[in-house]
């Protein structure tokens, strides 16, 4: 637990549109020092066309005198994907826009960043090649674009982006099933700093958790763009990030020296004493942040970070050493046909806010995520498992024993750029390697295998696993037994046949082939995706119920994930037409509308088994009963609130009171008192969490 990693992590929390130039001084200096620190976002507005010929480049519409007249304004993030005349464009398309830079900025080193371009970016500078990022689209890619740009006048940025469909990288060609929206669909801003700035910050904290203390192993790269060796000091400050409180410092973690053109990594150790530790209920954060300090310059970066354990001990998951047993829900981002994959932070918010109404904890997804994703998952608290963007068997069609070497490059390449950006994110305690792959297929095997020593080797202390849909007979022989846990994708009564019976039995001849590895049910669930299964919410609705019987029966099932929260866009879809093609799969549609099947599911995934309550002149007794399996976990925190509804059903009075800690599978007796002397017509109960959200809601009528 006290292991020390080389650094990888790409720190993810600058904010856009953020602009600051401070100037600081360090402890003993009689100098002052300038910190360089300045975002400036590029979001907003771009020049757009789509390329059909493919003949942009032969054309250089990449020259900054490139005169597009015809281009079409368009905001970015974007997707050309959710336009009616570009819906079914898989192929080249153009971005520009000009950019002023102030003088200032000679001195300074500039990286643009890009959040996301979906699959394959090259990027112009004043008519100049900058920089690409090829077939690799749900990961950041960073250019250094200083020696291209012309101080004090306007600047030329344009951008190549290409989503046509491609045998030599992940997902490979068609394979996949969701919606391959091209563009510069995530954020993008420029990053101005002195020629030597803080590149990457990693954090890891292990918690000791019977002294309270956590160990802090904090790795820095450091890099000198300038062309004069640099010197200075690392320095850093830990505060809580709820109360903003300065919780640790160091103002000498080190000295710093660095050749033109280098690069140096700081690493550092600390104890945190009396850490607050992370949890999906406690979503406790702190804020490392972290400077370097040379003659007359200097230059701070900072990140978010947590203090947990997630681990498996005989055969069972432990968060913070409480033993856990999971659920949740997965989510198909990109789905809403007004937004497609580049979707504002307000629909981000929308969704995950569902997230947590529907008591999801524990989650996973099919490709690396937008980084307010994460953010939010950290901060209200949801576990996610985070994935490279791989699904299918179809992936190694026509190998033999091996991978294709591009197809494993890819996969790899793609792997450690999420690794980087995503390792600090507290919510992320999975790394998913593969879906659906036919993991029993020699190249498939070989491939997941490969991508669980590259993680372990970057990151030993998270879980991995990966999604499997070939266990149904010799599971002993599926690559999933290499992994930290056993996931199955189990659609008995909807892509298989069957029913819960069925799915007994497969969980059961799971167990018997790995008997000490807990057991992930990655998705679950029915899709109204086929003739004979027409949409029907109560099929939906049967199934959730049926199978999370008989996930509760199981002991060694350590947690189930719903697919799908919504209905989701895919190229694949057998509904709908142009960017309203799509799968029915969700208990909403693709614009968030809820079915019935959603409260269902809200229910089955509450940690609250029941509310039984009694009045006495409204004195409400109010008893809780917690489930003693999936989901389990301690109910720490909480608090039940009344709404009362009177004459005309009318709330006129709310009361909340504290609920004593209840161990999975126990209960407990409340009273919440109102003062009002009149019947109420009902009460509206809700068990909250720590978080404000609702674990349950029920309502109470006069008999």
């Amino acid at each position: 637990m006290n292991s020390r990693r080389q650094f990888l992590a790409k720190a993810a929390t600058l904010a856009a549109g953020i602009s600051t130039t401070p100037t600081i001084a360090l402890s003993g200096e009689k100098n002052l020092r300038t910190c360089t620190n300045e975002i400036r976002s590029l979001c907003g507005e771009w020049l757009f066309s789509t390329d059909a010929n493919d003949s942009g480049s032969k054309h250089r519409w990449f020259d900054s005198s490139f005169a597009a007249s015809n281009w079409a304004k368009v905001t970015v993030p974007h997707t050309w994907q959710v336009d009616p005349r570009f819906a079914h464009h898989y192929g080249p398309a153009w971005y520009r826009r000009s950019v002023d830079v102030p003088s200032t900025w000679a001195e300074a080193a500039v990286r643009i960043e890009f959040e996301g371009v979906f699959h394959t970016a090259k990027v112009w500078v004043n008519g100049q090649l900058a920089g690409e990022h090829v077939r690799k689209g749900y990961t950041a890619c960073t250019i250094d674009v200083s020696h291209f740009l012309q101080p004090g006048k306007p600047n030329a940025i344009v951008v190549r982006a290409n989503n046509a469909f491609d045998e030599h990288m992940l997902p490979r060609g068609r394979s996949s099933d969701w919606a391959h929206d091209g563009g510069i669909f995530r954020p993008v801003q420029l990053i101005v700093t002195p020629k030597t700035f803080l590149e990457q910050i990693q954090i890891d904290a292990f918690p000791e958790l019977t002294s309270g203390e956590a160990k802090l192993a904090i790795t820095a790269l450091c890099r000198n763009t300038g062309l004069q060796p640099w010197k200075g000091l690392a320095s850093f400050r830990v505060m809580e990030e709820s109360s903003g409180l300065q919780v640790l410092a160091n103002p000498n973690a080190g000295q710093v020296a660095i050749a033109p053109g280098a690069t140096q990594t700081v690493a550092v150790q600390a104890t945190l004493a009396s850490a607050k530790l992370w949890h999906f209920d406690h979503p406790n954060l702190y804020r490392l942040e972290f400077s370097i300090a040379g003659e007359n310059e200097s230059h701070q970066l900072d990140t978010t970070f947590g203090v947990r354990t997630f681990e498996i001990k005989d055969g069972k998951f432990y968060l913070n050493d409480e033993h856990v047993r999971l659920m949740g829900v997965e989510r198909m981002a990109g789905s809403n046909p007004k937004f497609g994959m580049a979707e504002p932070s307000s629909w981000i918010t929308h969704d995950h806010d569902d997230l947590k109404n529907l008591n999801c904890i524990f989650t996973r997804v099919h490709w690396p995520q937008d980084k307010r994703v994460l953010d939010y998952c950290d901060r209200h608290g949801i576990l996610m498992q985070s994935e490279i963007p791989i699904w299918g068997w179809e992936t190694f069609r026509g190998m033999t024993a091996e991978p294709d070497a591009d197809i494993l490059q890819n996969g790899l390449e793609q792997l450690r750029e999420m690794i980087a950006r995503d390792r600090n994110h507290p919510s992320v305690v999975v790394w998913g390697l593969c879906n659906e792959i036919g993991g029993q297929n020699a190249p498939a095997y070989q491939f997941a295998k490969r991508m669980l020593e590259e993680a372990k080797r970057l990151d030993p202390q998270r879980l991995c696993s990966y999604a499997s849909n070939s266990l149904g007979e010799t599971p002993e022989l599926d690559v999933a037994g290499l992994m930290d846990f056993i996931e199955t994708n189990e659609y008995f009564g909807t892509w298989a046949s069957g029913n819960a019976d069925s799915a007994a039995k497969h969980f059961d001849d799971l167990h018997a082939a790995f008997p000490g590895k807990p057991i992930v049910i990655s998705e679950y669930g029915y899709c109204a995706c086929t003739p004979e299964r027409p949409e029907g919410d109560k099929e939906r609705i049967e199934i959730l119920r049926s199978h999370d019987k008989v996930i509760r029966s199981k002991e060694f099932v350590g947690g189930a994930i719903f697919f799908c929260y919504n209905d989701y866009r895919t190229h694949v879809g057998d509904r709908g037409v142009g960017a309203l093609k799509q799968r029915v799969h969700g208990v909403v549609d693709i614009y968030g509308n809820r079915k019935a099947s959603y409260g269902v599911l809200r229910e089955e995934a509450s940690p609250v088994e029941s509310l039984t309550i009694e009045n006495a002149l409204n004195r409400f007794r109010v008893r809780i009963e917690t489930r003693n399996t999936v989901p389990m976990h301690a109910l720490k925190g909480y608090r039940l609130r009344g709404i009362f509804y009177g004459q005309g059903e009318i709330p006129t009075e709310e009361q909340e009171v504290e609920v004593p800690e209840i161990a999975p599978g126990a209960e407990v007796q409340v009273e919440l008192a109102f003062t009002q002397s009149s019947a109420p017509i009902y009460v509206k109960f809700d068990v909250l969490r720590p978080t404000r959200f609702s674990a349950l809601s029920i309502l109470w009528k006069t008999q």
